[in-house]
């Protein structure tokens, strides 16, 4: 059975950082596309950051770049978002989401965001 359980999230100032986790299982992790997607209130989904699996490429949205971080350790089956200089707008609910292989996705329960001051 497949599971992505996130954590991390939680309430932070304006300028402040925050490490998003999401730990996988039951799936071959490494040879899975791993994403972190955000959805605020009232706004459609978007994708934040992917990272591909064997070399790791990475991607990310323009309104993340340069302050935020998306990383995988293989050996813990866990990725990772480190999120820095944190605004207002990065308010969401932020969800990963696995595409172990083509065909399938599956998706976590998500966490909770909220930068304010």
């Amino acid at each position: 059975q497949v599971q992505l359980v996130e954590s991390g999230g939680g309430l932070v100032q304006p300028g402040g950082s925050l490490r998003l986790s999401c730990a996988a299982s039951g799936f071959t992790f490494r040879n899975a596309v791993m994403s972190w997607y955000r959805q605020a209130p009232e706004k459609e989904r978007e994708l934040v950051a992917g990272i591909s699996s064997g070399p790791g490429i990475k991607s990310y949205a323009d309104s993340v770049k340069g302050r935020f971080t998306i990383s995988r350790y293989n050996a813990k089956n866990t990725v990772y978002l480190q999120m820095n200089s944190l605004k207002p707008e990065d308010t969401a609910v932020y969800s990963c989401k696995a595409i172990p292989s083509r065909g399938s996705e599956y998706w976590g329960q998500g966490t909770q965001v909220t930068v304010s001051s």
